[in-house]
C-alpha cells in the first residue's frame, strides 16, 4: 500500500538520514495511515540523540519539551513534529514511570516499550514497515492487544487499561481475550492513577463516533463502577412509562450515540437522566414520573465533574444542559424562548437543542422531534434579527435612566427588568425614545 506522508514530515526523516542517522515514522500515525484515516499528528523516532537532533535542525525552530527523555519538537510552517530518540526503559515501580530511561540504537527496542501492537509499528521509505509484534495483522483482525505480556504492560502504567477501552471504542475493535482478562484483573489499580489522566481518557471515549461501545466496555470491566458509580442505579431501571421503550441506562446510551461530538453535549447526554432513579413516583394508573430529575441530575453532574477536577466553565455548561433539558416539553412562545436563551446562553442554546432532539428521538420508535425543529428555527430567527433577550441588549442603560432624574438604587434594576419584559414581547419597542416614554409612564418621577 502507499504511505502518503506529508512533505514536511518527509523533510525531517530525509534530513536525519542524510546526516547518517536512522529515522522512522512511528506509532499512531502509522496505524491511522494503514486504516485509511488521516493522522492528527506525526511522531518520528531516530537513533540521533537530542543534541544531535537539534544540530541537524539548527536552521529550524526547535522546542525542548522532554529533552532528558529524548524528545525535541521541530517546528515548520505546515506543522510541528515530535522527534524522539530510540528509548529503552527500566522497570516500572509505581505503575506510572520507569526507574530509568536510556537511549538506544535499535528501533525494535523502542517499539518494544509501547503499549499496544497497533501502536508499535515503524515506517520509512527505505526500510518499509517494521512490525515486530503483529500490529498490522491485529489491525486487519480489528483486535486491541498489548505488546508482550498484558499484565506486565498494565503494571507499567495502569492507565493503559482505559486506553485499551478507548482504542477499542474509537476503532470499533475487540479487545484480545488475554488483554481483556488482564484489564479486569488490574482495574482497581486505576485508583492509583491521577484522576486528570483518567478523565482525559474518559472524555476521549465520550467523543468517539459511537461512545456507547466504550461505556459498555467500561461497565463490563467494572471500571464504570469505580469512576462513575452514580450511573449504576440507571442500569436495568424500568421507567414504567409508555413514552419510553428502554430502561434509563440504555436510553442514556442511545442519546449519547445520537448527539454531536461536542464534549459538554456528550457529558450532558451521559448525565441528563442520571437523576431518574432518585425521583421515580408511580401514579394510580401505574405510570412512572420523574419530577425534578433534571435538577437532581444537574447537582449530580456538578459533583462528579468537580471530583474529576474539571474546569468551572465546563461544569457550568454541562450542569446547565442537564438542568434545562426538560424544557423541550414547555410550550414556549417567543418571550419564553428568549428567556431560555438568556438562561442557557447564545453559545450553548443549539447544544441544548441537540441534546433535546437526541433525548426525544431515543424515547420510543414513534418519537416526533418536529416541534423541536420548529423551535430551533424560531431561535435562529430571534438571533438573526438581534431581538433582545438580555438587559445589555436594550437601547437604553442605567446611565440613561439616571439622566432622566431617577435616583440610584433598586429602582434602576426594576425599570430595566420591566423594559426587557416589554421588549421581549414587542421587539419594535427597543428604541431609546420609546423606552424612555414607557419608563416615565410606568415609573412616573415624583
Amino acid at each position: 500500500m502507499a504511505y502518503n506522508i506529508p512533505s514536511y514530515v518527509e523533510t525531517i526523516i530525509n534530513s536525519l538520514e542524510k546526516t547518517g542517522y536512522n529515522a522512522f515514522l512511528v506509532g499512531g500515525s502509522i496505524r491511522d495511515i494503514i486504516i485509511g484515516k488521516k493522522p492528527s499528528d506525526y511522531d518520528i523516532s531516530t537513533d540521533a540523540k537530542p543534541d544531535e537532533i537539534k544540530e541537524v535542525f539548527k536552521e529550524f525552530k526547535t522546542i525542548e519539551v522532554g529533552k532528558k527523555f529524548g524528545t525535541i519538537i521541530v517546528v515548520q510552517e505546515e506543522g510541528a513534529v515530535e522527534v524522539t530518540t530510540f528509548r529503552r526503559e527500566g522497570e516500572y515501580k509505581d505503575g506510572r514511570r520507569p526507574e530509568f530511561v536510556s537511549f538506544s540504537k535499535d528501533i525494535k527496542e523502542d517499539l518494544n516499550r509501547r503499549d499496544f501492537t497497533i501502536n508499535a509499528m515503524a515506517y520509512n521509505e527505505k526500510t518499509g514497515v517494521i512490525d515486530p509484534f503483529g500490529g498490522k495483522g491485529n489491525l486487519e483482525n480489528k483486535i486491541i492487544k498489548t505488546v508482550g505480556n498484558p499484565e506486565n504492560r498494565f503494571r507499567e502504567d495502569y492507565l493503559r487499561i482505559i486506553r485499551a477501552v478507548r482504542f477499542a471504542a474509537q476503532l470499533n475493535f475487540d479487545i484480545d481475550e488475554e488483554t481483556y482478562l488482564a484489564c479486569n484483573k488490574y482495574k482497581d489499580f486505576l485508583l492509583n492513577i491521577s484522576i486528570e489522566r483518567v478523565r482525559d481518557e474518559l472524555f476521549k471515549i465520550l467523543l468517539c463516533e459511537k461512545p456507547s461501545n466504550g461505556i459498555e466496555l467500561l461497565k463490563d470491566l467494572g471500571i464504570l463502577k469505580i469512576f462513575l458509580p452514580e450511573i449504576i442505579p440507571a442500569i436495568d431501571f424500568n421507567q414504567h412509562n409508555p413514552h419510553h421503550d428502554k430502561d434509563v441506562y440504555n436510553h442514556i446510551l442511545c442519546v449519547l450515540d445520537n448527539t454531536p461530538p461536542v464534549l459538554q453535549v456528550r457529558i450532558g447526554a451521559l448525565f441528563h437522566d442520571i437523576g431518574k432513579p432518585h425521583t421515580l413516583t408511580i401514579d394510580n394508573e401505574g405510570v412512572g414520573h420523574f419530577y425534578g430529575h433534571d435538577k437532581v441530575g444537574a447537582e449530580i453532574v456538578s459533583e462528579v465533574l468537580r471530583r474529576w477536577k474539571c474546569s468551572n466553565e465546563l461544569i457550568e455548561k454541562v450542569s446547565t444542559l442537564v438542568r434545562e433539558h426538560m424544557t423541550q416539553h414547555a410550550n414556549y412562545k417567543e418571550k419564553g424562548l428568549k428567556k431560555l436563551i438568556a438562561r442557557v446562553g447564545e453559545d450553548e442554546i443549539f447544544n441544548l437543542l441537540a441534546l433535546q432532539k437526541a433525548d426525544r428521538s431515543c424515547s420510543n420508535e414513534k418519537a416526533d422531534i418536529s416541534s423541536l425543529l420548529e423551535r430551533e428555527n424560531k431561535i435562529k430567527d430571534i438571533l438573526y434579527n438581534k431581538e433582545a433577550y438580555n438587559i445589555n441588549q436594550l437601547d437604553l442603560d442605567g446611565r440613561d435612566i439616571l439622566e432622566l432624574g431617577y435616583k440610584e438604587g433598586k429602582i434602576i434594576g426594576e425599570i430595566l427588568d420591566y423594559l426587557l419584559e416589554q421588549v421581549m414581547e414587542k421587539p419594535d419597542l427597543n428604541k431609546k425614545d420609546l423606552l424612555i416614554k414607557n419608563t416615565l409612564k410606568k415609573f412616573p418621577l415624583k
